[in-house]
């Protein structure tokens, strides 16, 4: 049976993960909201929300788990080829709601989470709290990829990508991956498995591992405030 959860406390614990349905693999509760505070909860608890327009909210912890250990970031010979040759320049935080809503936009490819108005809402209010980041992939002054997520101690919560050229937002994942080591940051959530995500690295771990690195290592100090500091070139502005 779901938990209900009461939109009137968003403080309130979410139920133990492992008693997520297993069809389908990980819903675990519904209702709610999106607050910052809710958000922030299910993400140290290995909870996110997945549902589409017309659905009440629904929150999720797959078991198994994908994951990618920044270490083991694998970069193909293209993809290092594209980094060399330095067609593309990256930001941090510099457009967020531009990223959020190319991510948002409909693709060919059902991967992802699907992202409805009242997500992007919540999104931007993570945000504006300096708990949600944005990574933004250009080719000369045109945005063409990006990423961005929720980063609690030394995780990273990864929630959609987009690209509107090759290789632009597994880009903007090295220049992340980059950055997150040089932070100290243990970990990077991808949520479900894709061929795409396992290409660059990723690995499905059991739930009851995930939870206990989030246990460890959300507790840590990461990156605080805004990561706007920190982009590799000046930004240029959208056509």
């Amino acid at each position: 049976m779901l938990h209900l959860l009461d939109p009137g406390n968003p403080d309130a614990p979410f139920p133990n993960v492992a008693l997520a349905e297993k069809e389908p693999n990980g819903l675990l509760a519904l209702g709610g909201d999106l607050s910052p505070e809710r958000l922030t909860n299910a993400y140290r608890h290995g909870v996110f929300p997945w549902y589409s327009d017309g659905q009440p909210i629904l929150w999720w912890s797959p078991d198994p788990r994908t994951v990618l250990f920044p270490a083991q970031l694998k970069i193909s010979r293209s993809l290092q080829k594209n980094l060399r040759n330095k067609p593309f320049t990256v930001s941090f935080d510099r457009h967020f709601e531009h990223v959020l809503q190319y991510c948002a936009s409909p693709r060919d490819t059902a991967e992802g989470t699907w992202i409805t108005t009242e997500m992007e809402a919540a999104y931007i209010q993570l945000h504006r709290a300096q708990i949600a980041h944005s990574v933004e992939v250009w080719h000369q002054d045109t945005l063409v990829g990006g990423l961005y997520g929720v980063a609690i101690g030394q995780v990273f919560f990864g929630e959609s990508m987009f690209s509107r050229m090759s290789d632009a937002s597994k880009v903007g994942l090295v220049h992340l991956v980059s950055h997150l080591m040089r932070w100290g940051y243990q970990l990077i959530d991808c949520q479900v498995y894709s061929r795409h995500l396992s290409s660059l690295g990723a690995q499905e771990i059991k739930r009851q591992q995930f939870i206990h690195y989030l246990k460890q290592w959300c507790s840590q100090p990461g990156r605080d405030g805004s990561w706007l500091t920190t982009p590799e070139p000046p930004l240029h502005t959208i056509k």
